[in-house]
């Protein structure tokens, strides 16, 4: 078993997760090929990582289905960054403080890991 804290929305779930150690040959295969696309999303993340001082980072492991700011635009707390598709629901990625967008380092359709780093605010 394994136990994530998960915030969403400020509000925080601790969840506990039972891996079934039982996987057939072909379905170990898909999951090796989901898995994929996330390095090349890690790399696209890398060159503007230290544009802000306020990091904005996945809470699970989804996919990116809108980003709603851009670079520039002055946020609130609260204020929808993006939205990512976590376990077929659209989830609202939000600011932490007030601030103005320094990066947004993900694109739509980029698989994300929990923990990584999506946009910067300063």
């Amino acid at each position: 078993m394994k136990s994530y804290t998960i915030t969403v929305n400020g509000t925080v779930y601790d969840v506990t997760v039972e891996e079934n150690g039982a996987v057939s040959a072909p379905a170990a295969a898909p999951r090796r090929a989901a898995a994929a696309p996330a390095p090349a999303a890690k790399s696209a993340a890398a060159p503007a990582a230290g544009a802000g001082s306020v990091k904005i980072e996945a809470g699970a492991a989804g996919k990116v289905f809108k980003i709603e700011a851009s670079v520039g635009t002055s946020v609130k707390k609260g204020d929808t960054i993006l939205i990512l598709e976590i376990m077929k629901m659209e989830t609202p990625v939000v600011a932490t403080e007030d601030g103005t967008v320094a990066s947004i380092n993900v694109s739509v359709g980029d698989m994300v890991e929990a923990g990584a780093l999506l946009a910067t605010l300063n």
